[in-house]
């Protein structure tokens, strides 16, 4: 990592690099990550840079050495001779720049959330764990900012592509405010991005995301099967205003519990390691 640090500073930054390390190995272990997606996080002492790693799988990366500084400006690297970074870097670059509350992004191609980004059912918030989702989930369709010459590959290549796509966080609120309306948008034919205040909650929120959309599969699925055999069935009821309001605020009050629960797992296991 470049520049010249006092050592209060470096004690900072080395406790956020162990959590990278320890919320990527997080993530590959209860699979809202596998080969691909990522975590990043903004620059403790400088709101301009954000940190993320190298273009490697979040389970093998295990030193400060594999992470890279980027400028929010532009998503180029810090240090021109750093190693190669992940193509779709803009996810994360774009919605740093439009909300400067925002300090840690995740991109993830769950394969339990994949499924609301196309089949035209909505993503609800089922459970108390899963308010943050609000009561709707965007969908964001690259198809819908793609430009002539753009790859259609549905990666987000480029400064357009993620910008169109960290406004849509925002929701009708085109208001400019630090923090986007909603925390988490599904991505068509690909995946999903979260946002957060912290690389915890943010982690928290990923796992979450992906709980609920398995939750909800599981009613859908059972909703169905009760539908075939005529038997009268009350409407799935999701949570209201007022519970997605309350969660929202109570349940982060405890995301220390999950985080080291999570972190206990990684560390019993020999696949990762975090010399951070």
């Amino acid at each position: 990592m470049a520049g010249t640090r006092t050592s209060t500073e470096q004690t900072v930054l080395q406790k956020f690099y162990r959590d990278y390390l320890n919320g990527s190995h997080i993530l590959h272990y209860h699979n809202v990550l596998d080969a691909f997606g990522h975590l990043s996080f903004r620059h403790p002492l400088n709101p301009n840079i954000f940190i993320m790693s190298r273009n490697a799988a979040p389970a093998t990366i295990s030193s400060p050495n594999d992470l890279i500084e980027y400028y929010v400006e532009d998503s180029k690297p810090v240090d021109p001779n750093a190693a190669a970074g992940f193509l779709e870097r803009h996810i994360h670059s774009e919605c740093y720049k439009r909300y400067p509350g925002v300090r840690s992004v995740i991109h993830s191609h769950s394969e339990a959330v994949v499924p609301y980004t196309f089949s035209g059912v909505p993503l609800r918030a089922c459970y108390h764990m899963a308010g943050f989702l609000g009561l709707e989930v965007p969908v964001w369709d690259i198809e819908d900012a793609q430009r002539p010459g753009d790859i259609s590959d549905l990666l987000v290549r480029n400064v357009h592509l993620g910008s169109s796509l960290a406004n849509s966080f925002a929701g009708s609120k085109q208001d400019g405010n630090d923090l986007p309306q909603h925390t988490v948008v599904l991505m068509r034919g690909h995946g999903f991005t979260v946002l957060a205040g912290n690389m915890e909650e943010c982690v928290m929120r990923a796992v979450y995301t992906q709980k609920n959309a398995m939750i909800q599969t599981t009613a859908l699925m059972t909703r169905a099967a009760d539908l075939q055999t005529d038997k009268a069935s009350k409407a799935i009821k999701y949570l209201s205003q007022k519970e997605v309001d309350d969660t929202t605020w109570s349940i982060p009050q405890s995301a220390h519990r999950p985080w080291k629960l999570w972190l206990r797992e990684v560390e019993a296991c020999n696949l990762y390691v975090n010399s951070a």
